[in-house]
């Protein structure tokens, strides 16, 4: 994917009951370099709380609101610069949602967000999308259409998919956790595990390997080492611990490497993180690491520091990045939110928008 990073980064707000607003004031106070050339997507009143929160009993930072994505170049220094969804700055704004508490106004606001950001992104209006956390308790709560996707990717897969006159089956995409040490895709995201098992298909292996290889090749700017995490213990131990092994996995590998992709062998899952992890200059063995189901892939890379990982949508016709966390209920309002992951997902959209 092209794109040019002289288009603005959109960052939406996320629920606004969580600490996204927090972490995007901070990410524009501790990293203007940073944010240059971002914009956010959301709400006023609950931003301006946020500002104030994160300043205590400093200086709090300026809010302007833009009439439109082009006046993002007359944005005085030192301000975060905004793009109001739903309630027009001319209006009496309602009071921001109770910090810490699902609400469907909540949901309703974080979805708006992101149907506004990325039909931008898919009309060539920004270059990318960095989405902080929503609730996806909040996001069904908010009744049509919101409720009718689990959380970001399905939201962005079905925006995606009609805009470019597809079926959502026709645009399959995947998600992609990375930090400094460790890349994870995952063959399945939000499923029970019961449903994650039974979608370890031969399809879906091998797809996976397809969309995983064509987004890292992007990125890489050459063909990615795909390590693949077996699904039972042991991988299988040769068909005593269970035959997906032989069965599934290992025919989606042959069909990968039949089509010239670099993939390994099926490899135990309780060792093939620490052969892909990289150790300072010394890199892993593998680029990526293709897991089969969500937790077995994003344990190791939280384990290694959430405070960096970053979430990337692979094969959306749009850059799509986020921070590796939810929207902390517990400590939205209090000002500790650390702003790190999301830092770092604005410089991964960054960098993505660059190749």
């Amino acid at each position: 994917m092209t794109t040019t990073i002289n288009l603005p980064i959109a960052i939406t707000l996320g629920d606004p009951a969580g600490i996204g607003p927090e972490i995007i004031v901070k990410a524009y106070r501790d990293a203007p370099d940073q944010t240059q050339g971002c914009l956010v997507v959301g709400d006023l009143a609950t931003l301006r709380r946020a500002a104030r929160v994160v300043a205590g009993e400093g200086i709090v930072m300026p809010v302007a609101v833009l009439d439109g994505v082009q006046d993002l170049v007359n944005c005085p220094p030192r301000c975060i610069p905004l793009l109001q969804i739903g309630q027009a700055e001319t209006r009496a704004a309602p009071e921001p949602v109770p910090f810490g508490q699902l609400s469907a106004r909540a949901g309703q606001l974080a979805g708006d967000c992101v149907v506004w950001a990325a039909n931008a992104a898919l009309r060539g209006e920004v270059a990318a999308l960095v989405t902080a956390p929503l609730n996806k308790a909040a996001l069904s709560l908010a009744g049509a259409p919101h409720n009718a996707f689990a959380g970001h990717t399905d939201m962005l897969q079905a925006l995606a998919a009609a805009h470019t006159r597809q079926s959502i089956a026709e645009l399959p995409v995947r998600m992609m956790l990375a930090n400094d040490e460790l890349r994870v895709v995952l063959v399945s995201i939000h499923l029970s595990l019961r449903d994650a098992l039974a979608a370890v298909t031969v399809d879906n292996v091998l797809q996976s390997l397809l969309i995983t290889h064509r987004s890292l090749l992007a990125m890489l700017g050459r063909a990615p080492r795909i390590g693949v995490a077996g699904l039972n213990p042991h991988a299988g131990e040769g068909g005593l611990f269970g035959l997906e092994e032989l069965e599934i996995i290992a025919p989606a590998i042959a069909a990968a490497k039949a089509q010239g992709l670099w993939v390994s062998d099926v490899l135990a899952p309780d060792t093939v993180f620490m052969r892909a992890r990289a150790k300072g200059d010394q890199p892993g063995e593998f680029d990526v690491v293709l897991a089969m189901y969500h937790d077995q892939g994003l344990i190791p890379v939280k384990y290694l520091g959430i405070e960096k990982g970053v979430n990337v949508t692979l094969g959306l016709p749009l850059v799509r990045t986020s921070p590796d966390h939810g929207t902390a209920f517990d400590i939205a309002g209090t000002g500790r939110a650390d702003a790190s992951s999301l830092m770092e997902a604005i410089r991964v959209a960054r960098q993505l928008c660059n190749r």
